[in-house]
């Protein structure tokens, strides 16, 4: 058995947040969102909570569980070595009812930097002909910031968010860092432009617990640091370069076929 204590608060209610009390029967292999879900349905179903995927993916049920922000579906109880456990809504964020928090901010900031890849060729975006090519080594760059969830654990354990809630963010910072290393994309003065800001690139402190809490292993503390070297000293980046589509190739045995192109040319064109 297992003691929850969560904290509860409805701003259109209550005057402050209090914690509320629940026990558990608690199994092997029994995550915090397992027994989230035991409380609403078998023994409060006035407790609120966000979750979706339950397994790690959408981050929907992020939460700051024992002192640490992190995923309610991937935090087995019995990892926490300990009989209660003190779930909170997270922190940085407004509370719309107990533990769900208002994630707009985040992808407000997001959004600021232009999340997608901003061709060099403009003509290329609205019609486009062929394919990018990219070495492994190029996509090795970016590659563990494209893991992001968007679960906004790391705005949470940010302590400059805590101070500055106009910090743009580890979040938002990684993801500029990852669509300016990458070398289809043409974007990186915008972004430059969004980023080196009052409340922006030189806002953090390196505190590193962004990284820390992750739970898909990016380092958005390690992006920040080189995106400052960059927009200090500048960038070299190749561009990737247009590929034709093979021709004339057999397939070895055993290969299967790949899928048809999901970009097809018009009657007419080259």
């Amino acid at each position: 058995m297992a003691v929850f204590k969560i904290q509860r608060y409805d701003p259109e209610k209550d005057g402050r947040p209090y914690f509320q009390t629940y026990e558990v029967p608690v199994e092997q292999g029994m995550s915090i969102l397992d027994c989230l879900f035991y409380i609403k349905e078998r023994l409060d179903a006035t407790l609120s909570f966000r979750a979706s995927c339950r397994m790690g993916i959408c981050g929907s049920c992020a939460m700051y569980i024992n002192g640490l922000p992190r995923l309610a579906c991937e935090t087995q109880v019995t990892s926490l070595a300990t009989d209660t456990i003190e779930v909170r809504p997270l922190p940085n964020y407004e509370v719309i009812k107990d533990l769900v928090v208002d994630l707009a901010p985040l992808f407000e900031k997001h959004q600021r930097v232009r999340p997608w890849i901003i061709p060099y060729d403009p003509v290329e975006l609205d019609r486009p002909t062929k394919e990018y090519h990219q070495s492994p080594a190029e996509l090795e760059r970016y590659l563990q910031f494209a893991y992001c969830l968007k679960c906004g654990l790391c705005l949470a354990a940010c302590p400059t968010v805590a101070t500055d809630q106009e910090f743009i963010g580890p979040q938002a910072l990684a993801q500029a860092f990852r669509y300016n290393s990458d070398t289809r994309d043409g974007g990186d003065t915008e972004r430059m432009a969004a980023v080196d800001t009052l409340h922006g690139l030189w806002r953090c402190h390196m505190a590193g617990a962004c990284a820390e809490v992750c739970p898909k292993g990016v380092d958005p503390a390690l992006a920040i640091q080189l995106m400052k070297r960059e927009a200090v000293f500048g960038k070299k980046k190749g561009r990737a370069r247009l590929a034709d589509p093979p021709h004339a190739v057999k397939l070895l045995p055993g290969i299967l076929k790949a899928p048809e192109p999901t970009v097809k040319r018009s009657e007419g064109e080259i």
